[in-house]
């Protein structure tokens, strides 16, 4: 069925406003009044969280399995480590908070902080990457929560095998295997984007391949220096042994599959050239992919470029490198009458103009992204990370963010904006906020 509600996560840190952080519940459906709306807030109960990522408490209906339901939301929060865990089962249109773990329980029982993305496992559990330790030092892996109590069970990771920095990861349960990326360090990268930073080590470069059942680290693959791998997504088809995963600095995008022997590899398949720009933190501006996302039948990969501003549509095959068949720009840094000017650019000959939309003008650039199970409907936020939203895109932290849908031409290949979809956080009734992670009650193409 078509997507009717969404839950999106939206946090007031960095913004000035005193208001603890909330999950809004907007109407997707275009016969509803409310259409495009925020219908329900559900705040947390505590200030600064910084709401993120979000997860189901339970993966896809099987046709072997229809008692599961996604009726648990996980919200782990990035900045304070606490988990939230909320009742979108009993009222879909109004959320409810049913458990919150603190985050001394995680910090003294796994030694892990910073938590990003939630992913329901086979066996039930829920794993929760995490990027840094309760410092704000580099550390990678996992803490698991009981799929049914949502009890903090610990690590799961071998103890001597947390790799140095993580952010997200995916799995295919046929092959046994979970892939993860790495991250940031949290205590230098908090602080926001340092061009003295790099080359120091404080962007991640690994991609790394476990074992899913006996929980340990098999390969690991060095992406090279800053490449700051982030989003990781496997194909859908659960026979699929191969799948993509962005890198944020360096503008590539690689293939990982399964060779001989059980082992994996990986190949640049997209590289997104940097920009030469003036009036901007660096003379060459990278794209930065921050989400990527696959649509349920495999055919098309979506990427967002949140420093550039465009979405692009990629055609996937068999055993060639993904085709550019789409491409919309929906804000960013190098838009035309900014202050920013490109002085070289390998794709564009021109600065693309501003966005409009229902009289609204959209800043930031495009950040998260959900596809419709369909394909048609792309939804967009821009807000990547409070402290960075802050320093590249003030506008968008004094204005609100928004959330955008997009069209997509399933056929041909395409992408347009949708003029007559807008949801505008920043008419909140605490004031502006920054929407982050989109998922649909009836199922997404990121669960």
């Amino acid at each position: 069925p078509r997507e009717e509600v969404a839950y999106v996560t939206c946090t007031y840190r960095e913004t000035c406003i005193d208001q603890p952080d909330f999950l809004a519940t907007i109407d997707l459906n275009p016969r509803s009044p409310y259409y495009c709306q925020v219908i329900h807030r559900l705040p947390m109960p505590n200030l600064k969280d910084e709401l993120h990522s979000s997860g189901w408490s339970a993966g896809c209906t099987c046709f072997d399995n229809v008692t599961t339901r996604r009726n648990k939301l996980i919200l782990p929060c990035l900045i304070s480590s606490r988990i939230y865990v909320v009742d979108v089962g009993s009222q879909c249109r109004a959320p409810k908070l049913c458990k919150m773990i603190e985050p001394v329980d995680v910090f003294w029982k796994c030694n892990k902080g910073y938590l990003n993305v939630p992913r329901s496992l086979p066996n039930g559990d829920i794993l929760i990457a995490n990027t840094g330790d309760p410092s704000g030092n580099a550390k990678g892996g996992f803490i698991v929560l009981d799929g049914e109590t949502f009890e903090l069970k610990g690590n799961w990771e071998n103890e001597c095998e947390a790799p140095p920095s993580g952010y997200d990861f995916w799995y295919q349960p046929r092959h046994n295997v979970l892939i993860s990326s790495a991250g940031v360090v949290p205590k230098r990268a908090g602080r926001g984007f340092c061009p003295n930073d790099l080359k120091k080590g404080v962007y991640g470069r690994r991609l790394n391949v476990w074992n899913l059942s006996c929980r340990s680290l098999t390969q690991c693959f060095d992406l090279g220096e800053d490449s700051l791998p982030l989003s990781v997504k496997f194909l859908h088809n659960p026979d699929a042994a191969e799948g993509y995963v962005s890198c944020a600095l360096s503008g590539v995008v690689y293939r990982f599959y399964k060779c001989e022997a059980n082992n994996w590899a990986v190949e640049e398949v997209i590289r997104i050239p940097a920009k030469d720009v003036s009036g901007w933190i660096m003379p060459k501006m990278p794209a930065f992919t921050v989400d990527l996302v696959i649509s349920t039948d495999d055919r098309y990969l979506y990427l967002s470029n949140w420093l550039h501003g465009d979405i692009r549509q990629y055609e996937l095959s068999k055993n060639c490198k993904p085709r550019l068949v789409g491409q919309v720009f929906v804000g960013g840094s190098i838009l035309r009458g900014g202050p920013v000017t490109v002085c070289r650019d390998e794709e564009l000959k021109c600065q693309p103009e501003p966005l409009v939309v229902k009289c609204k003008r959209v800043y930031g650039g495009p950040c998260k992204l959900q596809l419709s199970l369909d394909g048609k409907r792309l939804y967009v936020t821009n807000s990547f990370y409070s402290t960075w939203d802050k320093q590249f895109y003030p506008n968008m932290v004094r204005e609100g963010s928004v959330m955008l849908q997009i069209d997509v031409d399933t056929e041909k290949g395409g992408l347009s904006v949708n003029k007559n979809f807008l949801v505008d956080f920043g008419k909140e009734p605490h004031g502006p906020c920054l929407a982050h992670e989109i998922h649909f009650a009836c199922g997404d193409s990121t669960s």
